[in-house]
């Protein structure tokens, strides 16, 4: 397993995950056997990260076929069944997890299983191949970003969008990661992305073992950087991308985009067409996750608020598309009217 790889299938039947949580500190990981535990390792962000969730669900899945005590290959469909359902509903706004689903649904549900061992090398297979591609995907973008990054450029990125937010390599933090690879200067600015700090723990543990120069800065220091004039452009990552252009990612996403906007700093989302959603119009559609009041009231074990206090935790928001100067993906940039472009992009 690389240093980053964020998820491998092992060959006795074991799911590995690096624990997340657990980094900078330590490098812990994670072994599952069951959807169950898998699911639950989404919810609690052992693994995250729209493309990395994907693949999670879809080795889920793998993991239920392979461990299966079923003797009939519509027996196992319905354990299946049962395991998408859970895994459903692990985190709601990545649209990464539904699409893996829905691929790893279209080959479950073929008629023409045969075997019980049929069916669990098939689902093993798409399992590995939806990973596999997630890692020749990140390093396409990275290359098509290539055109808009200039030498000796200062990047601002938030969250975390790298090897440890997809199976390996990245989407946003893999287009810094491959034109510092390429021989270009670049810097980086890190937000420390509150309330979870992926930008301060995560993207700054990547960059450093990486060898990129980079700075972690306070989430509300973006904006002081953004006036000053030293910052050539944005790139973030997407959890999901709708019809128009609306783009729904972590949290200070949109707060971002508006002082990019103000400023006139270009400001890119890198996202494979698998976080595009065509279903929806508008990103008013997009469910936002609310997660526990104990991310923000506390950071790591020491309470930073006092006792009995409200809290609201929405973990993504969604920026309006007027505030996107191009979507970076796989088959090339995006760039306005979102609506029209997008949709041929995904008609091809």
């Amino acid at each position: 397993m690389s240093a980053f790889r964020s998820i491998e299938w092992l060959e006795e039947g074991v799911v590995r995950m690096i624990d997340q949580r657990r980094l900078p500190h330590e490098t812990v990981y994670n072994d599952y056997t069951d959807y169950q535990s898998v699911a639950q390792a989404i919810k609690d962000m052992v693994i995250r990260g729209a493309p990395a969730i994907g693949a999670a669900a879809a080795y889920g899945l793998a993991l239920t076929a392979h461990h299966s005590a079923a003797h009939d290959p519509s027996a196992l469909k319905a354990e299946l069944a049962q395991a998408d359902a859970v895994l459903r509903q692990s985190r709601p706004t990545a649209v990464n997890l539904f699409w893996a689903l829905d691929r790893m649904a279209g080959l479950i549900d073929q008629p023409s299983w045969q075997t019980i061992e049929d069916l669990q090398a098939a689902t093993l297979a798409e399992a590995h191949a939806i990973a596999q591609e997630d890692v020749a995907i990140n390093k396409a973008i990275g290359q098509h970003a290539l055109e808009l990054i200039p030498d000796k450029a200062t990047i601002i990125h938030h969250c975390n969008t790298g090897s440890l937010a997809t199976v390996d390599y990245g989407t946003a933090l893999g287009v810094i990661r491959m034109a510092h690879e390429s021989g270009k200067q670049v810097m980086a600015l890190l937000d420390e992305t509150r309330p979870r700090l992926q930008g301060g723990r995560l993207s700054a543990y990547e960059l450093k073992e990486q060898g990129v120069p980079f700075k972690v800065i306070v989430d509300s220091a973006s904006g002081y950087y953004l006036r000053k004039g030293v910052v050539d452009l944005c790139v973030v990552g997407a959890d999901r991308v709708v019809a128009n252009g609306d783009t729904a990612n972590k949290i200070g996403t949109y707060n971002l985009a508006v002082v990019a906007h103000a400023n006139g700093v270009p400001f890119y989302v890198a996202a494979p067409t698998t976080t595009i959603d065509m279903a929806l119009e508008t990103g008013d559609e997009i469910d936002i996750e609310e997660r526990s009041a104990e991310e923000v009231t506390h950071v790591g074990t020491w309470q930073i608020t006092p006792d009995d206090v409200d809290v609201a935790n929405p973990a993504f928001d969604v920026t309006p598309a007027e505030y996107v100067t191009a979507i970076i993906t796989e088959k090339g940039i995006i760039y306005p009217p979102f609506k029209e472009n997008l949709a041929k992009l995904m008609a091809k």
